[in-house]
């Protein structure tokens, strides 16, 4: 008798309609290898005596603002080009939110000369044509970038790398022109 035989006559085998175990072997009967085997054990579900709660939990959806970029010279139409993007309110600056859409925020110089978003060169100067009470309160940092030259620069003009869209709880629309110092 072979180890494998003599380990399974340990075991008595199941009536056929209860059999809670299948031995089956890894290889065929031909090999030279010493046999294997695998289990598996099928487990029968225990009925549950309370009612089962729902595990999915919808969350509210998060308010959005919507966003319209219009472009820094207008067409030979004379209406400005138009770019849309939506964000979901309190969680990016608006730096952000244009370079994610492709939104060009920068002149040929801010490309090669911004700082990244330290609010220290002023190449994302945009201005909120509608929807400021959408925005944060202007950073100390803004503040003092702004104030150096507040002739060129109206209360209307914004850092896009310091202004967050939105508050987590209010939703709306936010215009905001582009390059404003280049509008014709």
């Amino acid at each position: 008798m072979t180890a494998a035989a003599s380990f399974l006559s340990l075991f008595p085998r199941p009536a056929p309609s209860q059999q809670p175990c299948r031995f089956s072997s890894v290889h065929p009967p031909s090999s030279r290898r010493k046999p294997s085997f695998s289990i598996s054990i099928a487990h029968a579900a225990a009925p549950s005596s309370s009612n089962p709660t729902p595990t999915t939990s919808e969350e509210p959806p998060k308010p959005q603002i919507e966003l319209e970029f219009l472009g820094p010279k207008a067409g030979a139409d004379g209406a400005y080009p138009v770019d849309k993007a939506s964000a979901v309110s309190g969680e990016k600056l608006l730096r952000n939110i244009m370079l994610d859409n492709k939104i060009e925020l920068y002149a040929t110089y801010g490309k090669v000369m911004n700082c990244g978003g330290g609010g220290s060169c002023g190449t994302c100067i945009v201005e909120i044509v509608d929807g400021k009470d959408l925005l944060n309160e202007r950073t100390n940092t803004e503040q003092r970038y702004l104030k150096k030259a507040s002739l060129l620069k109206p209360e209307s003009w914004r850092l896009a790398c310091q202004t967050i869209v939105g508050n987590k709880e209010n939703s709306g629309k936010v215009v905001v022109q582009r390059m404003p110092q280049w509008k014709t």
